[in-house]
């Protein structure tokens, strides 16, 4: 069958796999036959456009880059109407991520499943806040709802649980689950202050102009929560998971992590006691020896815990627009062998 894909958000993570789409399309049809048009997109900025025989992406990548609202194709159609009118057979929702409400995200999700269209997301609201009535909606439709993108963008973690991993059991996930922070931890090392870090890190687009998410470790909680149900079957809200940033962190306990012969990371910790599940993020000294203290920079690690391999790590980007996009595509790809 011939895909016909969506987009919600034309943003970074949207540009990022329309570029992919356009720039691979023979390979993923001759390796995957993978066969798609891209006839839908909604964006706040630029606007929304639908054309069932598909859309000029070249010419809106470019109108995107010069900050230019999309010339062709244009409807005045909103975002939900779009979804349910459109012949659409798969959303990409990428928009903004929020983890107090989770919209509009939740609208859109819920709209495309309940319409019979699969959905796959990078957003980490609808996958952290209600994942179990999510994947129900989406069993009752016959069709999939894909969160790769959700948990350290294209490095894959819940493919890896899902396929590689498959008949371990996983008693613990450890790892570092925010690049920014990671990285302002890395430079802190280094002997720079705090604030000063913040600064380059949004300068380099790690950290936004409001850095709450990051810091205070509320990202990296969203993606323990989605990890703690879909892979170890917690049944926990993102409320449930006690959560420390790293705004405390000085100079001196940088010093005394050195001298202990440990190192500062931001962990997201999963673990199985006994019949419960145990869900924390909090900064903390890491033995050098250990795999994750070596991961440095904007630079994501999950270590898997496991009764038949012991301990897996796995160690990748957690941001970037091609990376994320990756993400966007794995899901894509798993769709098409299914529905193969």
């Amino acid at each position: 069958m011939k895909h016909k894909i969506g987009l919600l958000g034309f943003g970074t993570v949207g540009q990022g796999i329309a570029e992919i789409l356009l720039n691979k399309k023979e390979y993923l049809k001759k390796k995957y036959n993978f066969k798609y048009d891209i006839v839908a997109v909604a964006d706040s900025v630029y606007g929304n456009v639908y054309n069932p025989e598909g859309l000029d992406i070249q010419l809106m990548l470019k109108e995107a880059k010069a900050k230019k609202k999309f010339s062709k194709d244009t409807v005045e159609w909103d975002n939900l109407k779009l979804i349910k009118k459109s012949n659409t057979t798969v959303w990409c929702e990428l928009t903004f991520t929020d983890l107090k409400t989770g919209g509009p995200a939740i609208d859109h999700v819920k709209t495309a499943l309940k319409s019979g269209k699969h959905i796959v997301t990078s957003n980490k609201g609808p996958a952290a806040l209600l994942y179990p009535e999510m994947k129900k909606l989406a069993d009752k439709n016959g069709v999939k709802f894909m969160i790769e993108g959700t948990v350290v963008a294209g490095t894959p973690v819940i493919n890896l649980t899902e396929g590689p991993l498959a008949g371990c059991e996983i008693s613990k996930i450890r790892g570092i689950m925010n690049g920014t922070t990671n990285y302002m931890l890395t430079e802190m090392e280094k002997g720079m202050p705090y604030a000063a870090v913040l600064k380059i890190a949004q300068e380099k687009g790690y950290a936004e102009a409001d850095p709450t998410g990051d810091v205070e470790g509320y990202d990296a909680r969203g993606k323990v929560t989605i990890l703690a149900n879909i892979v170890m079957g917690a049944g926990i809200r993102i409320e449930d998971v006690p959560c420390k940033g790293i705004t405390g962190i000085t100079p001196k306990d940088i010093e005394t992590a050195k001298k202990k012969g440990k190192r500062w990371k931001l962990i997201g910790s999963i673990e199985r006691k006994k019949d419960k599940i145990v869900a924390s993020v909090n900064p903390e000294m890491i033995d050098l020896t250990h795999p994750l203290a070596g991961v440095m920079g904007a630079t994501n690690a999950l270590t898997f815990t496991t009764d038949l391999l012991g301990d897996v790590t796995i160690v990748g980007p957690g941001a970037g627009k091609i990376e994320t996009g990756f993400a966007i595509l794995t899901d894509l790809l798993a769709i098409n062998k299914e529905i193969k």
